[in-house]
């Protein structure tokens, strides 16, 4: 087996690190966080420069690259910076099921706005009273003459009210629950759309997150994205890949509080002697280094198989589950490396540990992805 990457995705990578190097300062990401602002004048420049997307076709503003590079430059920004980087990975957010299920006329339209840095999109599935279960949906979309009216809310949105467009979960069939889901992709400025806050959040605080109403939301036949009554699946598949993209940011997450970590305890003199030198943070920095080199790996893989038409739903999952647990781990270590310094902002490793905690949570929490895990080993029980 070969474990190396290529020298396209070595490229890949050290262009994706150059440009954080480049673009991400420290004093600008501590401003944009304190002022809960989205990284705008970044993420055109990201878009410009083929960061954004680059795993779709050039038809539509990609690359025509893979889900490892595109794991590959997530895993370098958030690598240098976990707020921003995050911020970058989402501009593109739920795209992926517009790419695999929509029209020629909806990829046209709405993919080359999101590379090009015109517009963010957004995904809704989850709903206040359903959380991370998406077999039934209190969203529906009911068919009037040509078109459809879709009511319902949708919470914990990212980029709700600064994308161009949703990229909605509803209930078409109501006494079929899964079976009779269906996506929509809706205009952000349609009439009937409103969004609220969802109140100050623990990370991630660059990224605009609400909660969204629809109000017999009027949309054409043409806005179904595929077939109708296969939301549910369309959305598994989905899942399958993004959850690669989280794993990658759980893992640039990790990597950049260890390297803060590692330089501190280098530096750092405790008793006359560096603390590098003391075994007991020597065994802990082992132990971090081992987990990372583990999620990396698993994250790799699980996108390598997805590139060769071989996607692991078991994998995707392992790599979500894994990568975030140890994001989480990694950076609380690195806290405690830095002692009472840990816990000051302008160290930066607190924000990385508020910003690895959302891996565990989001695209399905950490117990989704145990469940799914163990379906795949069990199989069909008798």
């Amino acid at each position: 087996m070969h474990f190396e990457l290529d020298k396209g995705q070595k490229d890949i990578q050290r262009a994706a690190r150059d440009f954080a190097k480049g673009e991400f300062d420290k004093e600008l990401a501590l401003q944009l966080e304190k002022d809960h602002a989205y990284p705008e004048k970044i993420w055109k420049k990201a878009c410009a420069e083929g960061f954004i997307g680059l795993h779709f076709p050039d038809e539509y503003g990609g690359s025509d690259y893979g889900i490892l590079e595109n794991a590959l430059v997530v895993e370098e920004f958030c690598r240098r910076d976990s707020g921003i980087g995050a911020a970058l990975l989402t501009a593109h957010f739920a795209c992926e099921i517009i790419l695999h299920h929509g029209s020629p006329e909806q990829k046209s339209n709405y993919l080359p706005r999101v590379t090009g840095g015109e517009c963010l999109s957004a995904g809704a599935f989850t709903e206040p009273m359903h959380g991370s279960d998406i077999t039934s949906m209190s969203t529906t979309a009911v068919r009037d003459g040509d078109d459809w009216l879709i009511n319902g809310v949708k919470t914990f949105i990212t980029n709700a009210g600064h994308c161009g467009f949703y990229v909605v979960l509803v209930q078409t069939d109501v006494d079929a629950k899964h079976r009779g889901e269906s996506m929509f992709v809706v205009d952000a400025d349609l009439p009937g759309i409103e969004v609220a806050s969802v109140g100050e959040k623990m990370g991630l605080k660059m990224i605009p997150t609400g909660e969204v109403s629809l109000k017999n939301v009027r949309v054409p036949g043409s806005a179904l994205l595929g077939i109708e009554n296969q939301g549910f699946y369309q959305v598994l598949q989905f899942f399958d890949e993004s959850r690669i993209e989280v794993a990658a940011q759980a893992v640039g997450t990790a990597q950049g509080a260890f390297d803060r970590a590692l330089e501190y305890i280098k530096g750092r003199e405790q008793f006359g002697i560096k603390i590098a030198k003391f075994q007991a943070i020597q065994h802990k920095l082992a132990e971090m280094a081992t987990q990372l080199e583990l999620a990396r790996l698993i994250t790799y893989k699980a996108a390598w198989l997805a590139d060769h038409k071989k996607p692991d739903t078991k994998l995707s999952a392992m790599a979500k589950y894994y990568a975030g647990k140890v994001a989480s781990e990694v950076a609380s270590e690195s806290i405690q490396m830095f002692g009472g310094y840990g816990y000051i902002t302008e160290f930066e490793v607190e924000r990385f540990y508020r910003d690895a905690r959302i891996t565990e949570i989001y695209e399905g929490t950490r117990e989704i992805q145990k469940n799914i895990i163990a379906g795949q080993v069990l199989g069909k029980l008798p």
